[in-house]
């Protein structure tokens, strides 16, 4: 593929590429899968998502494959081990963040069944999505009203470093929308995708 039948944001690197083409904006419904999405959304903050993508794997060691139920266990120990992880992020803040997300979300599963089953009930409708799925347009929509709603919802629950432009990053990422632009080749297959989905 042509890298002008990529999304802009998706060239020029070949990890980068590989996320774009494979991944996002594919729907998802795995709570792990969703909730390793949150937690790298976290650590993202003030930084690139690319970093964050070359040490994904480096994150999976260390918050033992982001298994929430494992998370919810980890002390001051742990803390302090991870403090020591050249391979991720540092950041005391956000690993903190990450152990109490990781508590709030077994308590969303014992609400709702599934994280799954909770993310998706922000899914926007068809009349909140924009008619005009070129860049231009696309890069200046930061957030919409589903977003709003959901970081706000999960700011009640107790959710840590989830506002609602990490909340509309988390919803692209995981399908909830179809961002992809409009002469990307993945924009089709995702659309595919969504429409055989069965949402959770």
């Amino acid at each position: 593929m042509s890298e002008q039948q990529r999304c802009p944001w998706g060239v020029g690197d070949k990890q980068y590429e590989d996320y774009h083409d494979n991944e996002w904006g594919y729907p998802v419904k795995n709570d792990i899968k969703l909730f390793e999405k949150i937690s790298l959304e976290a650590f993202q903050a003030g930084l690139s998502w690319l970093t964050i993508l070359r040490k994904r794997e480096n994150f999976r060691a260390a918050f033992l494959q982001f298994d929430f139920n494992k998370i919810a266990k980890f002390d001051k120990n742990d803390i302090e081990r991870l403090m020591q992880n050249k391979n991720i992020v540092r950041h005391r803040g956000k690993i903190e963040a990450t152990i109490n997300n990781a508590n709030r979300a077994i308590e969303l599963v014992e609400e709702f069944g599934s994280l799954g089953k909770y993310f998706w009930r922000f899914e926007p409708n068809i009349d909140e999505r924009p008619t005009d799925f070129s860049w231009e347009n696309l890069r200046k929509i930061a957030k919409n009203e589903k977003s709003i709603q959901l970081a706000k919802d999960m700011k009640k629950r107790g959710w840590k470093f989830f506002g609602p432009t990490t909340a509309y990053a988390f919803m692209q990422a995981m399908g909830l929308v179809n961002d992809h632009v409009e002469t990307c080749f993945c924009r089709e297959r995702v659309e595919k995708m969504r429409k055989k989905f069965i949402r959770p």
